[in-house]
């Protein structure tokens, strides 16, 4: 399915983006293209170049899929280390780290984000980090800058999530509210759903 955004649809298209995240036993990557005119169109099944991956989730079953469960436990002991030391709900980090590279620390986005946690350079510099791979430093980073917006936003989880996709200057330039972008609000809700089934299921890992 392809779906074109404008920005007078974008609450609209943030819903049907979503349908793609709806539950824990649905599985699909989501790509979003920007063509010469400035349309912006998502799909989760590219059929042309000018596609880039913007949310990850790897498919049961494949071989990529159980190199993600092996990662996924692999680094869950570092993600409760961390969670711990500044108080931020280990669900919450899972819930991150999966939405934001699938437990890959060798993950790089287009924009320059690498690792687990996808930190840019300055927010690397900001919390301490001076290795983005290093499994350890990339979570205590990202884990250390998500209690730094929790904080930010009165323990709003929807506004931190929000700032930690878009930056603190969107939630700012919207009034301190998610900003209407369908990226974003993908984002948030995919982060929120994964954060309910490891709240559920993290003890176990």
């Amino acid at each position: 399915m392809v779906l074109k955004q404008t920005f007078f649809l974008n609450y609209v298209l943030a819903f049907l983006l979503l349908g793609f995240f709806s539950g824990p036993d649905v599985y699909a990557d989501l790509y979003k293209k920007v063509d010469r005119y400035g349309n912006t169109f998502y799909t989760d099944k590219p059929d042309s170049t000018g596609y880039r991956l913007i949310i990850r989730t790897p498919k049961k079953g494949s071989i990529e899929y159980k190199n993600f469960e092996a990662n996924r436990h692999k680094h869950a002991p570092v993600i409760r280390k961390q969670a711990r030391k500044y108080r931020v709900d280990p669900a919450l980090v899972m819930a991150v780290v999966h939405t934001e590279s699938a437990y890959d620390r060798k993950a790089v986005s287009k924009a320059g984000a690498v690792g687990l946690m996808q930190l840019m350079p300055k927010t690397a510099q900001r919390f301490g980090v001076t290795d983005r791979r290093n499994a350890e430093q990339n979570i205590n980073g990202g884990t250390r800058y998500l209690r730094y917006l929790l904080e930010l936003y009165k323990f709003d989880i929807r506004l931190a999530l929000a700032a930690y996709n878009a930056g603190e200057g969107a939630v700012l330039k919207y009034g301190n509210k998610v900003p209407p972008y369908a990226e974003t609000q993908a984002y948030v809700k995919t982060v929120i759903s994964r954060y309910q089934d490891y709240m559920k299921t993290s003890a176990s890992l």
